[in-house]
């Protein structure tokens, strides 16, 4: 029987990415008895752009920069939310020499996918900080404010497609929110997917028909278009109004409800031991401490919130509760 062109693609492409993660597990064990200090893997659990993938690039260079670690690799395991990044640690049970960036936005994968693991399957390594979504339009769109938007989307709310990342993540949840809010049935709704926030970023300064003119994601996916004039925000999902960007908040713009922040974290496979979870704990804590990371912090506008080990661990079990209740309330799970 011949294998549907489709499904060979979808296999070949799971196939390429275990066998990269696979490679690079083995290139880390393979030195200083795997060792973290001397090889360590990042996996970031989506595609190239977005904002794990910055975290991960990031966190190497502040890494290698501070000589915490000899040799970092970052390697990109993208789909499903993060669930297929999730998937893949594992299987890597017992390896002290990888970590995974994640957040919010796994947890929405994790119920919308009804996974069979979760990050309370994993080792808790450290919550790092929160990163803000933006509400942002082309800089040619006609809505220069928020309630423009959202008077033209009440109005037909099925002409209006708005980009995000992975369906059921944080941008899915912020727009079915403030869809709420804006007296529009979360269900009528027209969410577009993408991998991450370069894509997303492509497909909302695109003229093609069918792509969309509004688009939510964190301020780091956005900040060099808006920087350029190329995009225009409308909103900010965040507590205060961000340094740079005047633009309101979602209560001050009258939508206190909308208050769904993504986090960034990191997880280590399950198996390894407490000397091996308290090594990454303590290089984590080596790096977050670095100028170079301090100035990540600054110019992606995050929120610096670190929380390691068991503490992370309880925060990641009420945190996935509280997803799982939000995506529920809003029709998504």
């Amino acid at each position: 029987m011949q294998v549907p062109k489709a499904v060979r693609w979808a296999l070949g492409v799971t196939c390429v990415a275990v066998l990269v993660v696979a490679a690079g597990i083995d290139a880390n064990q393979s030195g200083s008895g795997a060792d973290a200090r001397a090889k360590l893997t990042l996996i970031a659990p989506a595609a190239a752009g977005g904002g794990w993938d910055l975290v991960a690039r990031e966190s190497q260079q502040a890494l290698r920069s501070a000589g915490i670690v000899n040799n970092v690799q970052v390697v990109n395991v993208p789909g499903a939310a993060g669930t297929i990044g999730l998937s893949q640690m594992s299987r890597l049970e017992g390896d002290p020499t990888t970590m995974m960036v994640t957040g919010t936005v796994m947890l929405g994968g994790i119920a919308r996918n009804e996974s069979q693991i979760d990050l309370s399957d994993l080792t808790p390594i450290a919550r790092l900080a929160e990163d803000f979504d933006v509400v942002a339009v082309p800089a040619d769109s006609p809505f220069q404010s928020i309630h423009e938007l959202v008077e033209a989307w009440r109005a037909d709310p099925e002409a209006m497609p708005i980009g995000g990342g992975s369906a059921g993540g944080v941008d899915h949840m912020i727009a079915a929110q403030l869809a709420r809010e804006a007296g529009i049935d979360p269900g009528q709704l027209r969410y577009a997917a993408y991998a991450g926030g370069g894509e997303l970023t492509i497909n909302l300064l695109s003229t093609a028909p069918g792509t969309p003119g509004v688009g939510i994601s964190g301020y780091n996916d956005f900040r060099d278009m808006l920087t350029e004039g190329r995009l225009r925000a409308l909103m900010v999902v965040a507590p205060e109004r961000l340094e740079g960007l005047d633009v309101p908040t979602a209560a001050e713009a009258g939508y206190p409800e909308v208050d769904i922040v993504n986090w960034r974290g990191l997880v280590a496979p399950a198996g390894i031991d407490r000397a091996e979870q308290e090594e990454l704990i303590e290089i984590t804590t080596e790096m977050v401490d670095t100028e170079h990371w301090a100035n990540v912090v600054d110019r992606n506008r995050w929120n610096e919130t670190v929380l390691t080990g068991d503490e992370f661990g309880e925060f990641l079990r009420q945190e996935q509760d509280r997803v799982n209740g939000i995506l529920q309330d809003l029709g998504l799970a």
